[in-house]
């Protein structure tokens, strides 16, 4: 005999049926099986399939015919059920629609289906509405029970309210409801939400010493708060207590605890706890193993991450789509396009397809990388592949190519997207925008502005703030009120960025009047100021030295409950320093450490150093100093040249000569101004060797002008180049003409070779003869010889004989004296300064007497003259430096052109 079809076999059916559509087939269709009839338990377990699969329409279609078929007083639990679906997925006016339908199909409802709706209201943030629901049910007689109370108290909580969730919760049982672990959780969790950690652990032992102790379900809502927020430590604490009132983890538990410490940044300490999952008795899930591979990725350890995805597939968890994409996305953003590649290739080999997330992370990836024809290419197989409407594709390479500055190629993208059928978003907009004012394109980005105005795109703040940005970087600022103009016609407001934009390029146009005037305009909208707002009004009072002003800002600030931060405080000092008010700024200077508790850094040193050198106060300066150093703040360059400066105005010259050579000897690269300062001082005090060891330090340390650069033989450049940089300094007015002639000789009486020899004799009075003669030949022989160049006829006969005598003088006054041992040179064997000095003056005379046509150097009458010049014209030195005898004629032969009167006037 055949058993007749029962209900309870096709609510089982039903039940195990996967696919909701097979069910609602084989619910349709045992209709028709004789003597059958659905009864409220096959009609529940249909509703309840298709509400858990989202198959509303049909599941509204079965809920009709169940009212037809039951009698609705009996229906409030699949209601219930109903509402709780919608829930579920976000669609809170359907089940609003379903609670306020109930009374309509004469099903009233009781605390149970008000709880129900309040939960999803609350779950929401539809917290006043929540509230309306439960005035309503105390109205109409409904009392509430403890679930309704929890529900309250979470309302409380998620309004940041947890003191009166504690009151209420304290309540509970005047009104005749005992407490329960849950009502006691919510509040506990509440307090952790807002930081109220020792009123939380309070509350949780107060629950313990109550004999209430929460089950692994509560529990683990309780501590996916704490870890959310990444304080493992505490859950922790609260999981030891727990446990030894018999409560057992369960793989939930630990997946909590794995998701905390990767939030708290303990990813190794995670893949411990990952690992010990198995010796308690769980098997890890794709949930465990995504966690910790989504914070492999989140820590850039992206080798670590592969191996727990190889680890996963060894035993035996399938990755899912969220492994795969989470993982290529890692690569991505890495700009390790290759391994992504490989992860993709080897998932898409065990049956993954790619998604629009895996599309778009390679996409950004490629962008980043720079490689654009790559991204072009996967974005074009994306499309292929059925992605042409992804607005989510279409906006990241857009955001690509923004950021690569092909603003042109964007743009082209937004009209494709178009000619597709699918719509810009504001996003994309916003993209192509920021890119065209980046570039400061901004009648482009206005113009973009428009056409999304005109096609009817909602705007966001976003997109008025960056084209406002843009026109104030370029100080159009009234092209900027214009658009403010337009964002408000749209009926967006101003925040606090827009207006702070507004008054930074206000500022920075020096328009202070405009400033204040936006400033109280923004208070008049109701939009609160934040500390960047302060701060730019304080340096716009500052930079126009109304630092009163700018101090009844910083105390209105504080008033308002705003802190001050570091660049307040640095421009409050910068401001009153300029303004003489060198107190003050001390004062809250001093505040910095002691008051708001910033370090200090050497750029507010540097301020308060400069300020008080300016005023010649060394003792602060040296106070200023040695506080720095005791600050762990280095001094830098400009510290330095500010010492430097300070102790040269104040002629302690000691000082200001072992900073300049602290500075040298710490790496830092001291300016041409600075070593002029010192080198002036030096040289008033005559202290000739200690400025031309600077001047050799300077040339060791490559403080040099560019020419000396360019002289590529070692021996040259140890010559040439102090007497470059001697020359330079005086070039640029960093030194005297009197430290300059002091320098030059000083340079000259150093050791010349590389044998140590010196350029003046040892004798103190054959040192005094070689420099009176050297004076000689330099002033009286030079200005024989350059007159020479500028007469003729008679003029130029006496000049010429001038120039004998002169030469005669020279041998009689000492030079016979210094030869007259048979010296080679003045110096001995080797060049000396005077030497030097004369074969710089007349060791080209053949040259000037053929030029002249006379002879100047006479064997006859100077003999000692005449054959030093020859031995000094024959050393291999001169020699070497000498210039061709055309090009010396050239030069001559221009030069008298230039001087003499009647070739002038030609």
């Amino acid at each position: 005999m055949i058993r007749a079809l029962q209900p309870k076999h096709v609510a089982a059916v039903i039940r195990y049926q996967n696919d909701p559509l097979k069910a609602l087939k084989t619910f349709n269709q045992v209709k028709t099986e004789d003597g059958f009839k659905h009864t409220l338990e096959t009609y529940k377990c249909m509703i309840e399939k298709l509400g858990l699969h989202g198959q509303f329409e049909a599941m509204e279609d079965v809920l009709a015919e169940l009212r037809k078929n039951v009698d609705n007083k009996m229906l409030e639990g699949v209601y219930i059920g109903i509402m709780r679906d919608y829930g579920r997925k976000g669609k809170v006016q359907e089940a609003v629609n379903v609670f306020e339908r109930m009374d309509f199909y004469d099903c009233e409802p009781s605390v149970q289906s008000y709880n129900a709706i309040m939960n999803i209201l609350v779950e929401y943030g539809y917290f006043s509405q929540a509230h309306k629901v439960y005035m309503r049910m105390k109205d109409i007689g409904i009392y509430p029970d403890v679930y309704t109370y929890t529900i309250r108290m979470k309302s409380f909580c998620r309004t940041g309210r947890p003191s009166a969730a504690l009151r209420l919760l304290n309540n509970m049982p005047g009104q005749g409801c005992e407490f329960n672990a849950v009502s006691y959780c919510a509040v506990i969790s509440g307090f952790y939400e807002e930081n109220c950690q020792i009123e939380a652990y309070h509350l949780f032992n107060e629950m313990l010493k109550q004999g209430i102790c929460p089950d692994i379900l509560t529990f683990n809502k309780l501590i996916h708060v704490l870890c959310k927020k990444g304080n493992v430590q505490e859950s922790e604490k609260l999981f030891s207590k727990v446990m030894k009132r018999g409560v057992c983890p369960n793989l939930f538990t630990f997946n909590i605890f794995i998701q905390g410490l990767c939030r708290k940044g303990a990813i190794d300490e995670a893949a411990r706890l990952l690992e010990s999952i198995v010796s308690e008795g769980l098997t890890p899930d794709v949930i465990s193993y995504n966690t910790l591979i989504c914070g492999f990725c989140k820590h850039s350890k992206l080798v670590e991450a592969e191996c727990c995805l190889r680890k996963m597939v060894n035993n035996g968890v399938e990755p899912n789509e969220f492994t795969y994409n989470t993982i290529i996305n890692g690569f991505c953003k890495a700009g390790m396009m290759q391994n992504a590649d490989k992860i993709l290739r080897d998932a898409m080999f065990k049956g993954f397809i790619p998604d629009e997330f895996t599309y778009s992370a390679l996409i950004n990836g490629l962008c980043n990388d720079g490689d654009m024809s790559r991204a072009m290419a996967v974005f074009y197989e994306a499309m292929e592949k059925g992605f042409k409407h992804s607005i989510i594709l279409y906006n990241t390479l857009v955001k690509g190519l923004s950021k690569q500055g092909l603003v042109l190629q964007a743009l082209q993208l937004m009209k494709d997207m178009m000619e597709h059928g699918c719509s810009p978003d504001i996003w994309t907009y916003n993209l192509v925008v920021n890119g065209l004012c980046k570039m400061g394109c901004l009648s482009d980005a206005n113009g973009i502005l428009n056409d999304a105005i005109a096609k009817g795109c909602i705007l966001d703040i976003f997109t008025f703030n960056t084209l406002i940005d843009g026109y104030c970087k370029q100080r159009n600022l009234d092209k900027a009120i214009e658009i403010l103009d337009t964002m408000l016609s749209h009926g967006i407001t101003p925040d606090v960025i827009t207006y702070n934009t507004i008054l930074n390029g206000l500022c920075k146009a020096r328009k202070l009047d405009n400033v204040v005037d936006t400033f109280r305009a923004m208070l008049e909208k109701g939009c609160t100021p934040n500390i960047i707002t302060y701060n730019i009004l304080i340096e716009s009072f500052c930079k126009d030295r109304k630092v009163s002003e700018a101090m009844e800002l910083f105390e209105e600030m504080k008033t308002r409950g705003l802190t001050p931060d570091i660049v307040t405080l640095c421009t409050l000092i910068c401001g009153l320093c300029s303004n003489g008010e060198l107190d003050k700024a001390y004062e809250l200077f001093v505040t910095l450490e002691k008051e708001y508790k910033f370090s200090y850094s050497t750029a507010i040193f540097n301020i308060m150093i400069n300020a008080f050198s300016e005023k010649l106060n060394v003792s602060m300066v040296e106070k200023l100093f040695h506080k720095m150093g005791g600050s762990d703040c280095a001094p830098d360059n400009y510290t330095y040249r500010v010492m430097i400066d300070s102790y040269c105005k104040t002629g302690n010259i000691d000082l200001a000569h072992t900073f300049l050579l602290e500075k040298i000897s710490k790496g830092l690269v001291p300016s041409f101004t600075t070593c002029g300062k010192v080198l002036n001082c030096l040289c008033v005090k005559h202290r000739l060797n200690e400025a031309v060891d600077i001047i050799n330090l300077m040339v060791q340390n490559g403080i040099v002008p560019e020419e000396v650069n360019s002289i590529f033989e070692a021996d040259k450049k140890e010559v040439a180049a102090p007497k470059i940089v001697v020359e330079y300094l005086l070039k640029k007015s960093h030194i005297t003409y009197y430290s300059y002639e002091l320098l030059y000789d000083g340079i000259r009486e150093e050791v010349w070779n590389n044998n140590g020899r010196s350029l003046l004799p040892q004798d103190p009075y054959k040192q005094a003869q070689v420099r009176f003669l050297a004076d000689y030949v330099q002033k009286q022989v030079f200005e024989g010889l350059f007159l020479l160049m500028k007469t003729e006829g008679e003029a130029q006969e006496k000049a010429i004989e001038d120039v004998k005598e002169k030469l005669k003088v020279l041998e009689e006054q000492g030079l016979k004296d210094l030869l007259a041992e048979g010296s080679t040179f003045v110096n001995g064997d080797e060049l000396g300064y005077l030497d030097i000095v004369m074969s710089t003056v007349l060791g080209m005379y053949k040259v000037h007497e053929e030029f002249f046509g006379v002879k100047i150097v006479e064997e006859e009458k100077i003999p000692v003259v005449f054959s030093w010049l020859n031995r000094l014209i024959e050393h291999p030195l001169a020699k070497e430096v000498a210039p061709p005898k055309e090009k010396v004629l050239g030069f001559l032969h221009f030069i008298r052109q230039k001087l003499l009167p009647s070739q002038a006037a030609a």
